[in-house]
């Protein structure tokens, strides 16, 4: 018996980085001697070049201050600010521990675990973040991105407690409410996912990866024309969105409409050439279609860019299965299953 070729999407949560972690704390000048001045000048000069992403100028300045007042300590964290910006995340962590070797801020603890997280140690920001929330327990953002490292551990249900926490500091937080929603759809609440995503876009109309989240969501309950709708709103806030047609291709599959759906997978291949999901599903709606030499050409294709896609190859043993290619759609089928695609096990009934 044929078995159906099978679309397998990638769905991704956005977490987007804080910006502006600086303090925009001018000091007033209080002339009671000529270097507290100049130290004053020259503090106040480099939020003025930060704010104007002059982080060269910046940098300069806050480093001629601390030279001038070395126990200065916004300057030490505004300098770290500085350098997080422009990727020294080694030089800001140095400067975030001068500054709480000052004084005990939330803002450095957090800014610190922003630093250590783009560094790749997770554990340590999340306990940064834990202890901007000891110091200062509305401070939304540490729960927020706590929540992020959770989800990326798979701790779906922690990462669910830290982003209501984020919310109930900060209702109008449109990323927390989106990525509580992509917390819950991995829990397989669909529901609470859906609600979510739409009170995302309540706080934040414009942003395209919720629209694209939402109609996920959708999709994965079955409503298809709803899941179009939402893809298709994220394309028009965001033409370049290479996931958002991938996924509109999927729903148009679901829902039968196979030429809509490889017309959407190749526009997301257009914008990304090595769309390896993109080839697959795009196979897997030529497959529907009987052209099954087209099927295995996208596969190959998807297989090119991604070596260990397991279920391109067995996607491309079921096209060659069809064009009476029994020993290459065994050695697909066997290859699948090396790369932990246990499906593939009920296609190699009669292979040797």
């Amino acid at each position: 018996m044929k078995k159906k070729i099978t679309v397998y999407l990638f769905f991704i949560v956005t977490f987007i980085p804080l910006a502006g972690i600086a303090q925009n704390d001018t000091v007033k000048a209080k002339i009671l001697e000529d270097t507290t001045a100049i130290v004053e000048k020259l503090y106040n000069k480099g939020i003025e070049d930060f704010k104007n992403k002059n982080f060269t100028n910046a940098l300069k300045n806050f480093s001629d201050a601390i030279a001038m007042k070395s126990d200065f300590e916004r300057a030490y964290y505004n300098r770290g600010t500085t350098k997080f910006e422009m990727k020294d995340y080694h030089g800001a962590i140095a400067d975030f521990n001068l500054a709480l070797g000052l004084a005990q801020k939330p803002d450095s603890y957090f800014s610190r675990g922003q630093a250590e997280y783009e560094l790749g140690d997770k554990e340590q920001a999340a306990a940064d973040y834990t202890k901007t929330t000891t110091l200062k327990v509305d401070y939304a953002q540490a729960y927020y991105y706590r929540g992020g490292i959770k989800f990326e551990a798979g701790d779906y249900k922690g990462a669910i407690e830290d982003f209501t926490t984020a919310i109930m500091y900060k209702p109008d937080y449109a990323y927390a409410f989106n990525d509580r929603g992509s917390a819950k759809r991995e829990t397989g609440d669909l529901d609470g996912a859906i609600k979510d995503y739409k009170n995302s876009l309540v706080a934040n109309s414009d942003m395209p990866f919720a629209y694209n989240n939402l109609g996920s969501a959708k999709r994965s309950k079955g409503d298809f024309a709803g899941a179009i709708s939402d893809y298709s709103e994220a394309i028009n806030r965001k033409k370049d969105y290479a996931i958002a047609y991938n996924n509109r291709g999927s729903a148009k599959y679901d829902g039968g409409d196979y030429q809509g759906a490889i017309n959407d997978f190749e526009k997301a291949l257009n914008l990304k050439q090595d769309y390896d999901f993109a080839y697959n599903n795009r196979a897997a709606a030529k497959y529907k279609l009987k052209d099954y030499k087209g099927s295995i050409e996208d596969c190959t294709k998807a297989i090119k860019i991604n070596a260990k896609y397991g279920y391109a190859y067995l996607n491309r043993g079921i096209a060659k299965e069809m064009l009476r290619d029994d020993a290459g759609a065994c050695e697909d089928w066997k290859k699948a299953l090396e790369l932990g695609v246990e499906v593939a096990k009920d296609y190699m009934g009669w292979c040797k």
